[in-house]
């Protein structure tokens, strides 16, 4: 269960057992389904990007899929899409905050 405090929730690539999830692009295209939903709605190309709501990346050579809370005011019903896409492959799901590397 997501805290409702949380402002950002990381969906990982480790099943409750340990194990890693397959297939290995999971985070890719778990992001590129909820492109679409961005601040100021969908756009001609932004198919082509990631949402800022919704962001593949990898923690620790684990794969990751950032979810942010603000995606749930937007729409939340691809908030409770990713979350149960979460529950119904037994992922872990942990809450923190997401802090991109600084840049050179």
């Amino acid at each position: 269960m997501v805290s409702p405090d949380a402002k950002e929730v990381f969906i990982q690539g480790i099943t409750q057992e340990g194990r890693t999830f397959r297939p290995s692009d999971w985070a890719e295209r778990l992001a590129g389904v909820m492109s679409q939903f961005r601040p100021g709605g969908a756009s001609p190309g932004s198919h082509l990007s990631y949402s800022p709501w919704c962001i593949p990346t990898s923690m620790n050579g684990v794969k990751c899929v950032v979810v942010n809370r603000e995606l749930q005011a937007y729409e939340p019903m691809a908030w409770d899409f990713v979350l149960n896409f979460a529950r119904d492959n037994n992922l872990q799901i942990a809450e923190a905050c997401y802090l991109p590397d600084p840049k050179a």
